[in-house]
Formats: C-alpha cells, structure tokens, sequence
C-alpha cells in the first residue's frame, strides 16, 4: 500500500517538475534596454522577456512590406515582414524596435515548418493590429529579444509558436508624436566622415537610435535610388550620410522634387555587421512638398500648429483648424 502511494505521489509530481519555468521579464527603459559595450554588441541580459513603453514613431506598413507569400523558398527571403520604431519619453533617450517576419524557415538555422503560412501570418497582423494604434500614441510591448545589426529588437525570435508572441497594448491615444531633435552631420561623423561611435550612448549616432531627428540644409549627393526602399545620400557639403526610404504612397519613381538645400526628418536607424557604425535616416513616406524629406505627421511633429503645413504658424492654421471641424 506504502509503494502505491508512493507511486501515485510520483505521478501527481512529475507533471510540475518537467514544467517549462515562466519566461523571466521586467519593465525596462529603452537606454537599459539598448547599452552596448566597446564593440557595438548588446549587453542586456537580466531577463528573457521585457516589458517597454514609448511613443510609436511610424505606421507599420509605410516602412516594411507585410504581403505573405508561403511559395518563397529562397534562403534568407522571409516574404511578409512587419515593424515599427517606438521612442523613449522624458529622460529615456533611446528608442526600440519591434519586428515581425513571416518565413523563418528560410533561415538556415529554423526546422522547415518553423515559418507562417499566409493564412496564419494575416491572423498575426491582424492581432498586432487590433489595438489599432497611430504614430504618436503611447503604447506598452512584452516580448521577447534578439539584437541584429547594432540594435536589440523586440521579436519572436524566429520562433513561430504562440508561447514566442509579443503583445502591443495602447496605453493612450493621440499623445503626440515626439518633437524631431534638429541634429548636424558633425553630431555623427567626424572630421574624416567617418561614424562617431561611443558605447555610453551620451553622444553620435548611438544617442539618436531609433528617435526622431532632423537634418537641416543638405542635398543630394546621389538620389539615383529614389524609390520605394531605395537608399540616397545626403550631404552637407563636407560630411555625407545615408537615407533610407520606406515605402509610404508618396515615394515612387518621379515623385522627388526637392529643391536644394532641404531639411530631413525621419528615425535613425543602424545596419551594420561591424555593430558600431552603418547609421542611417529612415523617412517613411513623402508628401511632395518641396523643401522637406519627410512624412506628413513627422513634419507637423516639427512645428506643432502648423495645421496646412506652410512652414508657418499663423492665421491661416486657425482657418484649416476650423474647416477641419465644420467638415466633420
């Protein structure tokens, strides 16, 4: 009688003992979040999952192509892909990544039924979605991480199972989007053009990561890639840098009519194997203004009460304020 109960003791036991331990995670700011050392390589490790809030800095589909297609077979391909750059508030000078991919099983490392088939990838975005969030709302992400290129990303990584989802929730809406910080070329190169790196984060490019910046005064120094995910080069006439263009409604072939010199307004980015250089400006769309590389929502940001966007802060606003209204 002892063993039986023994025995049915062990049974009840075996259970909680082989239980996968709940993932560690804990609320953090962007700076912890994205500390580097020496080289450029990440250095947060406290936890497994992580919980960060800021303010979303752009509209998903403006800066990735979401379209699955589950008949990629091409290594390193991963079809559908998702993401959105949210910043840090007040003395958070750091900002973060999310990311969503579609084909992990074109990376050689995933089993090849590690991917999403199209109908599964579309019920994934539509529950990403579902907060249906803007850029300059407030917005909490739990997840999961890994760094790819100089930054740490909230991701699955790699990991199609629902245990690896992360969540977005919308903590408030309409807060607005982050002021662009005016920034020079000689804030991220130095004298040889060459990129400013520093691992404390207090100065270059590591500073402005994945926060909201402007460029004023600079031209093309090769704009032959203009095009949705086309890569220009901009320049000061001494230092260059490089912009990367999303893929909004407003960037296509023949849509570039910038005038020289013109202001840049977009999220800087880092892509680089090196892991202390490849700092670059993302502009999402264009909205063929003339004398501005930027979305729509990032210039306003730039000069709150700039209703018609003229540049100008006046009367005029006052009347697009109200025919706004009256047209409602």
């Amino acid at each position: 009688m002892k063993r039986l109960i023994v025995l049915a003791a062990l049974f009840v036991l075996l259970p909680a003992a082989f239980a996968q331990a709940a993932p560690t995670v804990a609320q953090i700011t962007h700076s912890e979040f994205q500390a580097v050392n020496a080289s450029g390589e990440q250095t947060y490790n406290a936890t497994e999952k992580v919980i960060l809030e800021g303010i979303l800095l752009n509209n998903p589909a403006d800066m990735l192509d979401p379209t699955p297609d589950e008949t990629i077979t091409q290594l390193f391909n991963i079809s559908g892909q998702w993401q959105i750059f949210f910043q840090g508030e007040g003395d958070d000078h750091a900002g973060t990544a999310v990311w969503l991919g579609q084909l992990y099983n074109n990376l050689p490392w995933v089993a090849l039924d590690g991917g999403y088939t199209n109908d599964e990838f579309v019920s994934e975005l539509s529950r990403l979605n579902a907060a249906q969030f803007s850029p300059g709302d407030r917005i909490r992400v739990t997840g999961y991480f890994l760094s790819y290129n100089g930054k740490l990303n909230i991701n699955e990584q790699h990991n199609k199972n629902p245990d690896h989802d992360f969540t977005i929730e919308l903590i408030e809406r309409g807060v607005g989007l982050p002021r662009p910080e005016v920034v020079t070329l000689d804030d991220l190169k130095d004298v040889d053009d060459e990129f400013i790196f520093d691992p404390a984060r207090q100065t270059g490019g590591e500073y402005h990561q994945v926060r909201l910046i402007k460029i004023q005064n600079v031209s093309f120094a090769d704009a032959k890639d203009w095009g949705p995910h086309g890569e220009l080069v901009i320049t000061d006439g001494v230092k260059t840098l490089t912009v990367k263009l999303g893929r909004g409604n407003g960037i296509y072939a023949g849509s570039n009519n910038l005038t020289e010199p013109f202001d840049v307004i977009g999220i800087m980015d880092q892509e680089s194997t090196n892991l202390t250089d490849g700092y670059r400006l993302y502009v999402m769309n264009y909205d063929g203004n003339g004398s501005v590389l930027a979305s729509r929502e990032h210039r306003r940001a730039d000069k709150p009460g700039d209703l018609n966007l003229d540049g100008v802060v006046d009367y005029d606003d006052f009347d697009t304020f109200l025919e706004d209204w009256f047209n409602k």
